[in-house]
């Protein structure tokens, strides 16, 4: 960065794409996070904010109630103001800063200022939406030019700038920007000045996200049935024959969790995998931790267990989280896998067993059955009489395992490594997703977030926000725990993964 641009900061603007969070650039992205001050549209996907810097000054630029926040020459004073302060300011704009997004301004502005800024371009929504349409804007076979143009004019001019005559006979397909609202005059001009009647059209509204819809018909009839299918922005519209491609290229929308709302109530560190499992197919997740994870109380009896490592025979660890706990710990007493020796160990599931993997260990044992009833099962093979086996534990796990290794004569050891809280509130946008009835599916990974669920919500609400909607269960604990909570398993895999668990639901919606 130049001597000037640290006097007088230096601003961003980039293009945040048409609205799925994974078209932003990797410029884009990194830009996000150098940051000092970000202000950021309407249309920008607020889930890119999770890449600023922890400092960052969050500015909302966008709409509220469908009436701009601010004026753009406010957004220009604004843009001034802060890199005079000397801050790195992101301009984070929808779709692309110089394709109708009024970028060419911001930086008039920001030369006559003397503030250095850098363009960085995105997927505008007419390339982005018309691509998860599936309707590709040209196609040797239809058309080999596109035009993009805007619904929306300068409300001050005197005249239109568009040229009506040359747009309906001289370009193929036809990309209009935000001009839902005066569709019908779109209509009637393109027809007027030559274009066939039965020319097809396609709308898309919010292109690329998971609320996306397209509605589909011909310059003659589109404005009438957008009217009855009162159609609002922000949308795109697309004009020309590639539109009747949608049917045969149609890829996004058609998936078979396409639009449905999915509530997945793991910890927030642990959601994600299982988030982008069902957002492949097509959910509208909304991530709704009702865990955290937290360290145990006191860790005595853990200390206690790692400092006679060497005189267990077995190592049990029934999830991800014991694991993760465990070695933290280890690494913390100045100790790594090396300590474990000759302990073998057994891990509960595939996901378990890949965990440990990340520590150089490879599992001894991975019971068929995925659940405490697998271990004891597995065991029972086996000569436990006297051995030491080390069971480290969350704080309201079953007794079970070291019940039964008991009666096979083993001693067990069973300090808590970790302990489930329950968050301090509910995220607001699940909860209202809750309650406006947009949550098809709800699921539960363990017996511990439903009950969390149900301590947060209380009974009553529970059911209630709950009544009518698919209960998935990771596996038959967790089913009993929501039976016992009142609420109806819908879905259970017959194996006890999240994989597993997402092909039942998509077999449900199926």
């Amino acid at each position: 960065m130049t001597e000037i641009s640290k006097k007088r900061g230096f601003v961003y603007l980039i293009g945040a794409g048409p609205g799925d969070p994974g078209l932003i650039t990797v410029k884009g992205r990194d830009c996000i996070g150098k940051a000092d001050v970000i202000l950021y549209d309407y249309l920008a996907n607020e889930h890119l904010l999770t890449y600023a810097a922890p400092h960052a000054e969050l500015i909302y630029a966008g709409k509220v109630g469908g009436v701009h926040n601010r004026e753009q020459w406010q957004i220009n004073e604004l843009l001034v103001e802060k890199a005079l302060e000397g801050k790195v300011v992101a301009r984070l704009k929808g779709g692309d800063p110089f394709v109708f997004g009024r970028g060419g301004e911001e930086c008039e502005t920001l030369v006559a200022s003397g503030i250095p800024f850098e363009i960085v371009p995105g997927v505008t929504a007419g390339i982005g939406a018309a691509a998860y349409a599936g309707i590709p804007l040209t196609h040797r076979d239809f058309t080999t030019s596109v035009a993009f143009v805007t619904g929306h004019e300068n409300p001050g001019k005197e005249a239109s700038d568009i040229d009506w005559e040359r747009l309906s006979l001289g370009s193929g397909t036809v990309v209009f920007y935000m001009g839902i609202k005066n569709l019908p005059l779109i209509a009637q001009n393109l027809m007027a000045h030559g274009r066939s009647a039965e020319t097809p059209v396609a709308l898309i509204r919010w292109g690329t996200r998971p609320e996306q819809e397209v509605l589909v018909g011909t310059l003659a009839d589109i404005a009438d049935k957008a009217r009855k299918a009162a159609f609002k922005a922000p949308a795109i519209t697309v004009v020309g024959n590639v539109v009747t491609l949608r049917d045969k290229l149609r890829w996004f929308d058609n998936r078979p969790l396409f639009g449905k709302g999915v509530l997945v109530t793991r910890a927030a560190d642990q959601a994600g995998e299982f988030s982008r499992l069902l957002a492949g197919y097509g959910a509208q997740v909304f991530e709704c931790p009702t865990i955290r994870i937290v360290p145990p109380e006191s860790f005595d009896g853990l200390d206690g267990a790692i400092a006679s490592l060497p005189s267990f025979a077995w190592l049990i660890f029934t999830s991800c989280n014991a694991v993760s706990s465990f070695f933290t710990r280890l690494h913390d007493r100045g100790l790594d896998s090396r300590a474990i020796g000759p302990c073998r160990i057994c891990a509960v599931g595939p996901k378990t067993a890949a965990a440990l993997s990340t520590y150089g260990i490879i599992a001894d044992l991975v019971p068929a059955d995925y659940k405490a009833e697998g271990v004891i099962e597995a065991f029972r093979s086996l000569d436990m009489n006297g051995k030491r086996v080390l069971f480290p534990k969350a704080d309201r796990a079953r007794d079970l395992i070291p019940t039964e290794l008991q009666k096979m004569g083993a001693e067990i050891e069973a300090p808590v490594a970790y302990r489930n809280v329950i968050p301090e509130a509910l995220p607001s946008e699940a909860l209202q997703a809750l309650e406006e009835r947009r949550i098809r599916c709800i699921t539960f990974t363990s017996s511990s977030t439903a009950q969390n669920l149900a301590a947060m919500l209380g009974e009553n609400r529970l059911l209630n926000l709950l009544e009518g909607v698919t209960i998935a269960s990771i596996g038959p604990i967790t089913s009993r725990t929501c039976r016992e909570l009142g609420l109806p398993v819908d879905i259970e895999p017959p194996a006890y993964t999240l994989e597993a668990l997402t092909g039942e639901i998509v077999r449900h919606f199926t």
